[in-house]
Order: structure tokens, then C-alpha cells, then sequence
């Protein structure tokens, strides 16, 4: 988040950014800690929560409940709040059929809910030895550098919109 930070206040749009993200965690994970995230009013949520879900084979469906439960009870506290939701790809030795569906269920959830949408997080990422560390998981710093422009592309079309957060 902080080269997100940067990349915003290069464009003259300075914004606070807070990680509250938990290294290993599912959407089941972050649905459960969301009272404490939603302790102080949040302008714009950057929701990226799913990759541990598809890594372990979890169900799309419960995937897809836990991240429109998350977008509605952010929206419940914090109407004005923009949301950005950060898509994911399973691995392909799920099967076609759960990539497919896991693929989805970001498209979904940001249309029921009105939700901007970041197609792939790890676009241009994913698959490049030397942008992932040795577990093929993990970005490096170099990869880093390249999800925080991924998501600056969506981000900063939301925070230059009407109602600036």
C-alpha cells in the first residue's frame, strides 16, 4: 500500500493508506476481523481478499458471501464509502470449471454491489519467474512495484470521480 501511497500523491492525489491485510488470510478470515477495520470511516476500500480461498480449494460460493457481505456491511456503516475490488485467479490445477467460477466471482460481487473492479490483481505478475520469489506465489519487490500500478490504474479513475473521496 505504501507504493500505492506514492503513486497517488505523484498525481497530486495524497491519500492515508492502511494495510490492514493478514499474511495467509481468506475472505472467511477478513469478514471476520472487518468490525476492527471498521472502526474508523473508510473513503475508499481496496478489497483483496481470495487468493488464500482459491490456493486451498475453498468454495467460490462461500468466497463470493463473504466478499459481498464485506462490501455491504462496509457500505451499512460508511455509505459514501467507494470500494475497489481487487480480482484473483485460482491455480489452473484446479480444473477449469472452479477457475472459471472462482474468476467470477469478483466480476459478481462488484456488480451486485456497485464495486469498481481491478480484472487481475496479479496481471502482468502471475508467471514471471523473475517477478515472483522462489515459492512461484509471492511477488518480489520488482512485482510489488507492478500490483501497486494495477491497482493505481483503477484507484486513481475512483478517487478523480464525482463525490472525491
Amino acid at each position: 500500500m505504501a507504493r500505492v501511497a506514492e503513486l497517488a500523491d505523484s498525481a497530486g492525489l495524497p491519500i492515508r493508506a492502511v494495510n490492514a491485510g493478514v499474511s495467509g488470510e481468506t475472505s472467511a478470515g477478513g469478514l471476520r476481523r472487518l468490525g476492527w477495520i471498521l472502526r474508523e470511516p473508510i473513503n475508499v476500500l481496496v478489497l483483496e481478499l481470495g487468493a488464500n480461498d482459491g490456493l486451498r480449494g475453498l468454495d467460490p460460493a462461500d468466497l463470493e458471501n463473504n466478499l459481498r457481505a464485506i462490501v455491504e456491511r462496509t457500505l451499512a456503516q460508511y455509505p459514501d464509502t467507494k470500494v475497489v475490488i481487487a480480482g484473483m485467479e485460482a491455480p489452473t490445477n484446479m480444473g477449469s470449471a472452479y477457475t472459471d467460477r472462482f474468476r467470477q466471482t469478483f466480476v459478481s460481487v462488484a456488480e451486485q454491489t456497485g464495486a469498481t473492479l481491478i480484472p487481475f490483481l496479479l496481471e502482468g505478475v502471475a508467471g514471471v519467474p523473475e517477478l515472483n520469489q522462489e515459492d512461484h506465489i509471492h511477488p518480489t519487490a520488482e512485482g510489488h512495484e507492478r500490483l501497486a500500478r494495477n491497482v493505481w490504474q483503477v484507484l486513481e479513475g475512483v478517487l478523480r470521480s464525482p463525490g472525491e473521496a
